[in-house]
């Protein structure tokens, strides 16, 4: 009996790499954990491939065509799931991001890239790599913008982001950009597509200070968290690390404004940039 096609890189390559992992997992009899124990992951990440929330890297392949008898096929497919426009740190968390049905971010410094204006990100980008040409830039910024259409949908994926007051004070770009970029959220805070909330200077210290947190969530797997330093960041999948990282963003959240306050904020800071003299 013939093997399975290879996949169209075009058509969901991740999508389509899980589904294929899934059948040839029952084919053999097999449990997520099962699988997962020679490749030293847990059933969890097995079950995160299987789903598409998470990619699935070469040395796993290889190792799962050895397992499976699946004769190669996923040492050859598995470089069309791995192909993305985002920068390599960033590129599964955005790719997990798209098929999330809930999105948490609590944000210390920048407004998140779902949110942000082309000026505001194109100052972003500019700061990073102030030698880059204008057509890295420009990539850069279109992959941000092509993200935000994940809010088009008017209902799914919910959206909850917890902005610091530095977020609102830190002027990016012109101050009439930064107008702009505040305005954004204002707008799409009022036609109830997020939720926005400000934590304020006066809150003090707080469980997330040690950083930016996305959570995700998922109708068929296992939730994930995202963390961000300077050029890096990291999944994490594992349950009980998960859940640690939500009771700090419920946290955060409880101590943020409420979403009236920080909408009157938000717009206010928004007023000041627009009409304030330049220094």
């Amino acid at each position: 009996m013939p093997g399975p096609k290879d996949l169209d890189p075009s058509s969901s390559p991740r999508a389509l790499l899980g589904a294929e992992l899934r059948h040839a997992r029952e084919k053999v009899g097999l449990t997520q954990e099962e699988l997962g124990q020679p490749l030293f992951v847990s059933g969890s990440f097995i079950g995160q491939l299987e789903a598409g929330t998470r990619r699935m890297m070469p040395e796993y392949a290889v190792k799962i065509d050895e397992i499976l008898e699946t004769g190669g096929f996923f040492a050859r497919n598995c470089q069309a799931s791995t192909k993305s426009k985002y920068p390599d740190h960033f590129a599964e968390a955005a790719e997990a991001e798209a098929i999330a049905t809930a999105i948490k971010e609590y944000a210390p410094l920048l407004i998140p890239g779902l949110l942000q204006t082309e000026p505001y990100a194109r100052s972003i980008f500019r700061a990073y790599q102030p030698t880059a040409t204008d057509e890295v830039i420009d990539g850069l910024v279109a992959a941000r913008l092509e993200r935000a259409h994940l809010l088009d949908d008017p209902t799914k994926p919910l959206l909850w982001v917890v902005l610091d007051e530095a977020v609102l004070r830190r002027t990016v770009g012109e101050r009439v950009e930064m107008a702009g970029a505040l305005h954004h959220v204002a707008a799409m805070v009022r036609c109830h597509r997020v939720i926005v909330q400000v934590l304020p200077f006066g809150a003090g210290a707080h469980a997330a200070m040690n950083g930016a947190l996305k959570l995700m969530a998922f109708e068929d797997a296992p939730a994930l968290a995202y963390l961000e330093v300077l050029g890096a960041g990291r999944l994490e999948d594992d349950p009980a690390t998960v859940a640690r990282y939500e009771l700090s963003y419920d946290l955060v959240r409880a101590m943020a404004l409420s979403p009236k306050e920080s909408l009157a904020l938000i717009e206010s800071v928004a007023e000041d940039y627009a009409y304030e003299e330049q220094p």
